[in-house]
C-alpha cells in the first residue's frame, strides 16, 4: 500500500514531488560548489572557477529534466502537464472554447440519442434467457401445421402466437377492451419466462377443456387489479367467459409487443378442420435444442416441407413456404426498423463529421496566431512530437468536454425521439441510456478529439518554428496564413459536400412524403368519425340477436343530432387488421401445384360504400336483403380483382368461393379501388383479390359472423364528441359492450404515414444542423479570408475598385468554394442515396428535381454566409491600411 500511495505522490505533483526536486537541484548546486572550490585552489579567481564549473558540469535544467525523466513516471507527467496547461489556455480563450464545445455537443449528442434507438431496438439482446438460442421461422403458420412441426422437427422446440386478440372485460365496473395475444401452451417456457406471481401456461392448456386460463401482464395487474398478491386463482370475465387467473408476468416481460396485456391459449381443435388447419395463420417461435445451431435447425426446416405440407387434410401447393427460413427472433422482431435506424444513424455520423470539420477549421485559425508561441517553445527544446502531443491533447479536452454536454443533449433528445417515433417501434419503451451507450459516447468523444485535432496538429507542426522566431514571426506567419487557409478552405468544402448529402437525404423524403400524402386512398376522408364495437361473442352466439343489435345500434346513431349517416363494417381501411380466404375463382381452375387466390373480406351493410363515398362502377349496390341468411350469396368486387382475374370482361355474374365450402358467391357489382392496408399498397403482399360481402350469416358460403366491427358515421360537426353519445345508446343496448378508438377517419389516414413523417422529421433536423454549420464554416474561412487580404482589398479600393468589385471577390470565393463541394456532394449523393430506396415512395433516389433545388439552396447559402464579411470588406478604409502596411 505504501508503494501504491507513493505511486500516486509521484504522478500527481504532491509535496513529495516537491521535495524531490528540491532536494536534486540541492544536490547539483552542492556538485558545482564543490568544483568551484577545487578550481580556485587550482589558481583561478572566484569568477573564472565558477564558469569554468558550470562549463564541466553541463546544462543543469536539461539535466535537472534528465534526472525527473529517470526517476519519475514521464509520460503520464507529460500528459498531465498538457492536460493542465491545454485546460488554462481553454481558460484563456473563453469564446473559442464555448463554440466549438457546443459544436461538438451537438455532434455528439446527436449521434449518442440515435445510438441510443440502435442499441435498443438491435443491439440490446432480448430480455430473455439465452437469446442467442431464440429464433423464428419467417412465414405465417396454421394451427395444425404448427402442431405437425413440433412433432417433426428435433433441432428446436416451437410454438406459435397471435398477437391482436381483444377481449372485453365486464364484471369489474364499466366494461373495457383489452389487448392480448393467444399463445400455445409451451410459449412461455420457449422463452424461459418467470412469471412475478403464480406460473406460466402447462401442457395440454391449449387444448379444450383446458383453456380458460388467462396471465397478466404487470401493468393490468395493477391498474385494473389494484396489485392484489391473491389475484392467482380468481377468475375474470373475458368476452362473458370466465377465465382463471394462473399468472402475473414482470414488468419488462414485453412479448411479442408493449401492447400486451394479457395472455390466453390457443385453442386447438383438430375438429374443427377449417379453424385448426386453414386459418388463424400466425408466426412461431422457438429455441434451438442444447448443441444445435441455427444453419442445422434451417436445414432440418426445408427438408421437412414436403412432409408439412402433406400433414394438410387437402393438397397444398409446392410453393407453400418456399421462401420461409430459420432466423433469430431478435431479427424478426427488428426486422422492420434495421434500414431506417441505420440510414439515421448514418446520417447523423455525417453531421459529426461536419462538427469535426468546424473545430478543425477554428483550431487552425487559432494555430495560426500561435505560431510565435510554438516558437518559443521549439527554442526552449520541445520537438515537433512534444508540441503535436500538447495541440493533440487540447483538442481532446474540447472533444471530452463536448461529449459530457452531449451526453446531457442526448438524454433530453431521447424523449424527445420516443415522442416523434410511432408507438408500435419495436422495443421503444425499454430503450434507455446504458453502459454501451455511454462507452460509445466516451469512445467518439476521443475520437472526434483526435479527428478535429489531427490536421490543426500536423500543420502547427510542419512550420519552421525557428525561422519564425527569428524573423520576428513576419514572414512565416504569411506562410503559416496561406498554408493554414488552403486547408480551411478544404475542410470547408468538405462540409459542404457532407451537408449536401444530408439535405438531398431530407428533400428525397420530404418529396416522398409529399408524394405518400397526395395518394387518392379511394375514399373520403372528411366529416367520417369511427368508433369500434365490441359485443362479447357469448352475445353473439345467437346470430339474430347480434344483427338485430348492429340495426338497431346504426339506426339510434342515425338519430343522434349532427348525424346525417352511419353503417358498419369489419375492417375499416388503413387500420392494420386483415380477413381473408383462400378462394376459387370461376374461369381460374386450380392446378394443386400452385396456392389458391387469397381474397381480402369486408363484411359491411348496404349503405357502407356510399357514405365512405367508394364509388360503385357497373351492377348493382348491395341491399339489406342480400344479409338475410337465406338471400342468394353475393358480393361486390374491386376494379383491381376483377382486372386480374377477368381481363377485358365483364365480373358481374361471375363466381367466387371459399376454397373449403361448397357454396359459389354471385359478383353483382364493381367498385372503386381503396388502399386497404397503407397508402404504399392497396392490400399486403399476400392478396390476389378483394371484395365486399353484407353483413351477416350464411351457412353455404361460410360468410362469417363478427362480432367486433367498427361504426363508421358520417357527420356534419367533426368536433362534437360524439362518443359520449355512443357509450350512452351501447349502455341502453348492451351495457357489457365497450365502445373504443373513437377517431376521424382523418386521423387514421394521418396516422397510416406516421412512420414516413418520422423519419422525415429526424431527417430534416439534421439537414437542418449540417446546413447551419456547413453555413458557419463558410463563413469562417471568408471572414478569416477577409481579414488577411485587408491589405490587398485596401490596394485596390486605393486603385479605383468599387463596393460592387469588393463584394464580388468575397462572394466569389464563397460561390467556388459551394460549387467544389456541390460537385463533389452530388458524386456522393448519387452513389449514397440508393440505400434509402426502401424509404422512399413515388420518388427515384437520383431525383432530378430534387438535386437542382439542393444545388440552388447551397449556393444562396454559401452567398448569405458570405454577406457578413462582404460587408466588413466594403467599410476597409485603403488610407488606414495602406499607412499601417
Amino acid at each position: 500500500m505504501k508503494k501504491i500511495a507513493e505511486l500516486f505522490r509521484r504522478i500527481f505533483h504532491l509535496r513529495e514531488r516537491s521535495d524531490f526536486a528540491r532536494g536534486l537541484s540541492e544536490e547539483m548546486q552542492h556538485h558545482l560548489e564543490l568544483k568551484t572550490e577545487e578550481n580556485i585552489r587550482a589558481g583561478m579567481s572566484e569568477k573564472e572557477a565558477q564558469y569554468a564549473a558550470q562549463r564541466e558540469f553541463g546544462n543543469v535544467t536539461l539535466l535537472n529534466e534528465d534526472s525527473r525523466n529517470i526517476w519519475s513516471f514521464r509520460r503520464v507527467e507529460q500528459f498531465l502537464q498538457d492536460v493542465r496547461y491545454g485546460a488554462r489556455m481553454l481558460r484563456k480563450s473563453p469564446g473559442f472554447t464555448i463554440v466549438a464545445i457546443l459544436t461538438l455537443a451537438l455532434g455528439i449528442g446527436a449521434n449518442t440519442a440515435i445510438f441510443s434507438l440502435v442499441n435498443g431496438i438491435l443491439l440490446r439482446p432480448l430480455p430473455y434467457s439465452q437469446p442467442h438460442r431464440l429464433v423464428a421461422i419467417t412465414d405465417s403458420y396454421s394451427q395444425g401445421s404448427i402442431v405437425a412441426m413440433q412433432k417433426i422437427l428435433k433441432t428446436m422446440d416451437l410454438g406459435g402466437y397471435l398477437e391482436g386478440a381483444e377481449f372485453n372485460l365486464t364484471g369489474r365496473g364499466e366494461p373495457s377492451r383489452l389487448y392480448g395475444t393467444s399463445v400455445s401452451a409451451n410459449t412461455f417456457s420457449i422463452l424461459d419466462a418467470k412469471p412475478a406471481l403464480g406460473r406460466i401456461f402447462v401442457a395440454g392448456e391449449d387444448h379444450p377443456g383446458n383453456d380458460n386460463v388467462v396471465i397478466l401482464s404487470n401493468a393490468f395487474w395493477q391498474k385494473i387489479l389494484g396489485s392484489d398478491p391473491n389475484v392467482v386463482g380468481q377468475q375474470i370475465a373475458l368476452d362473458g367467459v370466465n377465465r382463471q387467473i394462473v399468472g402475473v408476468m414482470p414488468a419488462d416481460f414485453q412479448f411479442p409487443s408493449q401492447k400486451s396485456q394479457l395472455w390466453v391459449p390457443l385453442h386447438l381443435d383438430p375438429r374443427n378442420v377449417g379453424t385448426y388447419w386453414g386459418s388463424g395463420f400466425m408466426p412461431i417461435v422457438g429455441r434451438l435444442r442444447n448443441g444445435m445451431s441455427i444453419a442445422q435447425a434451417h436445414s432440418e426446416f426445408r427438408a421437412a416441407l414436403p412432409q408439412l405440407r402433406a400433414a394438410f387434410p387437402w393438397k397444398m401447393p409446392d410453393s407453400l413456404w418456399g421462401g420461409a427460413s430459420v432466423i433469430l427472433l431478435q431479427a424478426q422482431i427488428t426486422g422492420d426498423v434495421q434500414t431506417k435506424l441505420f440510414v439515421l444513424l448514418g446520417a447523423i455520423c455525417l453531421v459529426l463529421l461536419i462538427a469535426c470539420a468546424n473545430v478543425a477549421n477554428l483550431l487552425l485559425a487559432r494555430g495560426v496566431t500561435r505560431q510565435r508561441e510554438m516558437a518559443v517553445r521549439a527554442a526552449l527544446g520541445a520537438d515537433r512530437r512534444r508540441i503535436f502531443q500538447q495541440l493533440l491533447t487540447e483538442s481532446a479536452l474540447l472533444a471530452i468536454c463536448g461529449g459530457a454536454l452531449g451526453m446531457f443533449l442526448a438524454v433530453e433528445g431521447l424523449k424527445w425521439l420516443k415522442i416523434i417515433l410511432p408507438a408500435d417501434t419495436p422495443r421503444l419503451a425499454s430503450i434507455t441510456i446504458d453502459w454501451r451507450v455511454l462507452a460509445f459516447t466516451a469512445s467518439i468523444a476521443v475520437i472526434t478529439g483526435i479527428i478535429a485535432g489531427l490536421a490543426p496538429a500536423l500543420f502547427a507542426t510542419k512550420i519552421d518554428l525557428t525561422e519564425s522566431l527569428k524573423k520576428g514571426g513576419q514572414h512565416s506567419a504569411s506562410t503559416a496564413s496561406s498554408s493554414s487557409h488552403r486547408l480551411r478552405s478544404a475542410l470547408a468544402i468538405a462540409e459542404i459536400s457532407l451537408a449536401f448529402v444530408l439535405v438531398i437525404g431530407a428533400g428525397l423524403l420530404v418529396k416522398s412524403l409529399w408524394e405518400l400524402v397526395r395518394v387518392n386512398p379511394g375514399f373520403q376522408t372528411e366529416s367520417i368519425i369511427t368508433a369500434r364495437i365490441m359485443p362479447s361473442k357469448s352475445f353473439c352466439a345467437s346470430a339474430v340477436r347480434c344483427q338485430n343489435f348492429y340495426g338497431e345500434l346504426v339506426d339510434r346513431v342515425r338519430a343522434i343530432p349532427g348525424v346525417n349517416d352511419a353503417a358498419i363494417v369489419d375492417v375499416l381501411p388503413l387500420d392494420g387488421r386483415v380477413d381473408a380466404f383462400a378462394a376459387d375463382m370461376e374461369g381460374h381452375p386450380r392446378n394443386p401445384r400452385d396456392p389458391a387466390a387469397v381474397i381480402f373480406d369486408s363484411l359491411i351493410f348496404a349503405n357502407y360504400l356510399q357514405l365512405m363515398g367508394i364509388p360503385l362502377l357497373s351492377g348493382r349496390a348491395l341491399a339489406p336483403a342480400d344479409s338475410i341468411p337465406d338471400a342468394a350469396p353475393v358480393a361486390l368486387v374491386t376494379a383491381w380483382t376483377a382486372n386480374k382475374f377477368w381481363p377485358n370482361q365483364n365480373p358481374i355474374g361471375k363466381h367466387v368461393k371459399r376454397t373449403f365450402m361448397n357454396g359459389w358467391i354471385t359478383i353483382v357489382g364493381l367498385v372503386g379501388d381503396v388502399h386497404q392496408e397503407n397508402l404504399v399498397s392497396r392490400y399486403p403482399a399476400f392478396v390476389d383479390g378483394a371484395i365486399y360481402e353484407p353483413y351477416g350469416v350464411n351457412q353455404a358460403t361460410g360468410r362469417p359472423r363478427l362480432t367486433d366491427m367498427t361504426l363508421v358515421l358520417r357527420a356534419s360537426n367533426n368536433q362534437m364528441n360524439y362518443g359520449q353519445s355512443l357509450q350512452q345508446i351501447m349502455a341502453s343496448l348492451n351495457p357489457d359492450a365497450p365502445v373504443g378508438d373513437v377517431t376521424t377517419l382523418r386521423n387514421i389516414v394521418t396516422k397510416s404515414s406516421s412512420t414516413a413523417r418520422s423519419t422525415v422529421a429526424l431527417f430534416s433536423v439534421f439537414a437542418a444542423l449540417a446546413l447551419t454549420l456547413a453555413a458557419i464554416g463558410i463563413y469562417g474561412v471568408i471572414s478569416y479570408s477577409v481579414t488577411q487580404r485587408r491589405p490587398e482589398i485596401g490596394m485596390r479600393m486605393a486603385l479605383g475598385a468599387q463596393w460592387q468589385d469588393i463584394v464580388r471577390l468575397v462572394v466569389g470565393h464563397g460561390a467556388r468554394l459551394a460549387l467544389i463541394g456541390i460537385a463533389i456532394g452530388i458524386a456522393a449523393s448519387v452513389a449514397l442515396t440508393r440505400l434509402m430506396k426502401s424509404l422512399l415512395f413515388g420518388v427515384s433516389a437520383t431525383d432530378p428535381l430534387t438535386f437542382t433545388s439542393v444545388s440552388i439552396l447551397l449556393i444562396l447559402v454559401a452567398i448569405a454566409a458570405c454577406y457578413i464579411p462582404a460587408r466588413r470588406a466594403m467599410r476597409v478604409d485603403p488610407m488606414v491600411v495602406l499607412r499601417h502596411d
